[in-house]
């Protein structure tokens, strides 16, 4: 009879924990039912702490190099996100080249209508020297 007794305290014991969180008893708890910012701000104490024990890791130049380059290559796994970079670069690189090129045809058709202004210029006051020549 003792046995069938703990069993039922254990149900209960049970049934109250599932009640607090959701029908099955898995409701988050402790640090996992805070919110993102509550648990920044503890992680952050944590690291503070850390620094001034002394026990805290830092990394070197070389262990960072080595977790970017680990990074780099899962990202690099992903083939449809590496061919969506390299579409991207490609429009990027393509707009560029049009603008470019859009800036220098204007700027030398610009260069050209100056010289032919210039040129019609020069023209027009060469006739008037002339002019004046004729008549005196």
């Amino acid at each position: 009879m003792a046995n069938s007794n703990e069993q039922g305290k254990g149900a209960g014991s049970s049934q109250k924990a599932g009640e607090s969180g959701n029908a099955k008893g898995t409701g988050k708890r402790g640090f996992a039912a805070m919110n993102e910012e509550q648990q920044r701000e503890i992680a952050s104490k944590g690291g503070q702490a850390a620094h001034q024990k002394g026990t805290a890791h830092e990394f070197d130049s070389e262990e960072a190099r080595r977790a970017g380059q680990k990074g780099g290559e899962a990202v690099s796994r992903n083939r449809e996100h590496m061919a969506e970079i390299g579409r991207k670069g490609g429009e990027s690189r393509q707009s560029a080249q049009r603008a470019n090129e859009s800036r220098s045809s204007s700027s030398s058709s610009a260069a050209r209508s100056g010289s032919a202004e210039q040129q019609a210029k020069a023209s027009r006051q060469g006739s008037k020297d002339g002019d004046d020549k004729g008549q005196g």
